[in-house]
């Protein structure tokens, strides 16, 4: 596995480096090896904070926490990612490298798998509209995200969305 540090408003220590790297090569009996770890760490309000995103055969497995220290961080990341491939164990074994569930892997308890069960279904028709326009219609109706065609871009299918940081982000189609 490739790896690649960001540091955000702190100096990433070749002790941590190695830490991470030590850690996250547990994943690598899951992953081929051509997958690629963005790790970015990020201090704020003294609370220390771990993302990582693994790609490979174009998947993506993310996970992100904040904890007092980065070590524990890593170590509920990596746990967080082995609990997300366990649970689609049987959705992801065509992807993953082959031999990633083998005996030979040290054995976790098994996770039920989730199914995945539509409960309800919506249609209405998607009106042509500005971003802006959007976004008002979202917070008015007082959802998370809004689809729409962009008027201003010859009429893709866009979604908005309310982001965590109170910004708004907008997904475009192709």
């Amino acid at each position: 596995m490739k790896f690649a540090f960001t540091g955000r408003k702190m100096e990433v220590s070749d002790a941590l480096r190695a830490y991470t790297e030590k850690k996250l090569s547990k994943l690598d009996r899951f992953f081929s090896s051509d997958a690629e770890a963005q790790v970015t760490f990020h201090t704020e309000r003294g609370r220390d904070t771990a993302e990582v995103t693994v790609r490979c055969a174009n998947m993506f497995f993310r996970a992100q926490e904040t904890a007092n220290d980065m070590y524990g961080a890593i170590d509920s990341i990596v746990d967080m990612i082995e609990r997300l491939i366990r649970k689609n164990k049987t959705r992801l074994e065509k992807r993953l490298r082959s031999g990633a569930f083998e005996p030979e892997a040290p054995a976790l308890p098994e996770e039920t798998e989730e199914t995945y069960e539509v409960i309800r279904r919506k249609r209405f028709a998607l009106k042509p509209m500005a971003v802006e326009e959007a976004i008002l219609q979202m917070n008015l109706l007082g959802h998370a995200f809004y689809a729409f065609k962009n008027a201003e871009d010859e009429n893709r299918y866009c979604v908005v969305y309310r982001r965590n940081d109170g910004g708004y982000g907008l997904i475009e189609s192709d």
